[in-house]
């Protein structure tokens, strides 16, 4: 990963609006609700595969303006919304950016096969004891 937090501040904007929840009447006057907004495709941290990988991944988080949006409305304190905001946003890139490791096909050990005919013998050879013969 080539960002870090103080390159991605640069390149997000916020905006704010009153919160709901717990404050009293601070919830009334404040401003502590925090909107980030992160666009992608005009931020110059990322490759054009990496843009595309992102685009690709985080595609139910875009809004119709092409914007990554996180809203953190869980502080009484802006600053402690906009920290929390731009570290969800970190976390939300790192995850879209590794890439899952490649699965190797492997084969049933010879062992393994053994185990599993001699098992199905000696099935085969309990059920077989249990008939009764109607010849007799």
């Amino acid at each position: 990963m080539n960002f870090t937090k103080a390159d991605l501040q640069k390149e997000t904007s916020y905006k704010t609006s009153r919160s709901g929840g717990k404050g009293g009447q601070n919830v009334n006057k404040v401003s502590s609700k925090v909107e980030l907004l992160f666009s992608i495709a005009s931020s110059a941290l990322f490759t054009d595969e990496e843009k595309l990988l992102l685009t690709d991944k985080l595609q139910n988080r875009l809004n119709k303006d092409g914007y990554v949006q996180v809203i953190c409305d869980e502080e009484r304190s802006q600053y402690l919304n906009k920290e929390k905001a731009i570290e969800r946003l970190i976390s939300l890139l790192t995850k879209a950016l590794q890439k899952p490791k490649v699965r190797k096909p492997t084969k049933v050990s010879k062992a393994a096969k053994a185990a599993r005919l001699d098992n199905k013998k000696m099935q085969s050879a309990k059920k077989e004891n249990r008939k009764i013969d109607f010849r007799e």
